[in-house]
């Protein structure tokens, strides 16, 4: 009777080893696609998106596990549009040492609030480093540029980045990321 029972129980128990073990393994999946941005205004946590860019987000989980974003500024914000980084030199016309990434525009999403996408030139394959996250709905964008991810938690602190000029939006003095990190 003992044997049975333990054999029961075993049968019983297996369907909730078998979920815990999926919510388990999927929450590690979550975390390598979780991207943790550190601002003087607090910590934004990005969920990137692979499903709609791969290529586009393997490099941004590259260039953040190289710590290349660490201090990169803010350099160009426009308020009620977005905030751009991801320039090394911090004037827009530069990139990573990596070569450029094929467009990999986004059709089945759209840019909203905490968008994250790939900033580029008027070449369709001209994303590397450089992204921006929007402060607004940019649905213009969609089908033009390419959705890496949606920040999840911290759009307060995206929020604050000092604003640049309305037109050009070139910032004087501008706020920097203090880390960015993959989360798993």
């Amino acid at each position: 009777m003992f044997k049975r029972r333990s054999f029961i129980s075993t049968i019983a128990a297996t369907p909730f080893i078998t979920e815990a073990l999926m919510t388990e393994t999927a929450q590690a999946a979550d975390l390598s696609n979780t991207v943790y941005l550190d601002l003087k205004y607090g910590q934004v946590t990005i969920t990137l998106r692979p499903d709609l860019a791969p290529k586009s987000v393997e490099r941004i989980k590259t260039l953040t596990s190289q710590g290349f974003y660490n201090g990169c500024q803010f350099f160009r914000v426009i308020a009620g549009f977005m905030a751009q980084t991801g320039d090394p030199t911090n004037t827009g016309t530069s990139g990573s040492q990596l070569p450029n990434l094929p467009a990999e525009f986004t059709t089945d999403a759209s840019f909203l609030t905490g968008t994250v996408g790939l900033a580029r030139t008027s070449d369709p394959n001209s994303a590397n480093s450089q992204f921006f996250i929007c402060f607004a709905p940019a649905t213009f964008l969609d089908g033009q540029y390419t959705i890496v991810g949606q920040v999840t938690a911290g759009m307060d602190a995206v929020q604050q980045i000092k604003k640049g000029d309305p037109q050009s939006g070139a910032v004087v003095n501008p706020d920097s990321i203090i880390t960015m990190k993959m989360a798993g």
